[in-house]
């Protein structure tokens, strides 16, 4: 999984490009994360607490949801929660898939490392 991150000098906003199939990690990070330091702190813990377990831990956030459990972390959009079947064109799954990443726990804690590095750079 590749990524890079960026600042924008003239308005202050930053931004997660993340190689494709895991788009939606660098959304994540800027939307539901931020410069909240603590929330990526309680996110490392929990990954190291869940390690060897087989529970499941959620962080909900406003468009975007991480889920971790058996040693994978899931981040996808909440529209993707609802269990209501709808007859869309097979062309349309395209669009779930920049809505949902999967990755191993060990990749999660070092996305979160770098993008805290980052942020606490400015």
């Amino acid at each position: 999984m590749d990524y890079e991150f960026k600042k924008n000098t003239l308005d202050g906003s930053y931004h997660a490009m993340f190689s494709m199939g895991h788009e939606v990690l660098g959304r994540w990070l800027v939307e539901e994360i931020g410069k909240d330091t603590d929330k990526i702190s309680l996110i490392l813990e929990q990954l190291l607490a869940l390690k060897s377990s087989t529970q499941e831990w959620r962080l909900s956030g406003k468009e975007l949801t991480l889920s971790l459990q058996d040693n994978e972390a899931l981040v996808q959009a909440n529209c993707l929660f609802s269990h209501e079947e709808e007859d869309f064109e097979e062309d349309f799954h395209f669009y779930d898939e920049e809505s949902m990443s999967l990755c191993g726990f060990e990749d999660l804690a070092l996305v979160l490392d770098a993008w805290q590095s980052f942020i606490e750079r400015f």
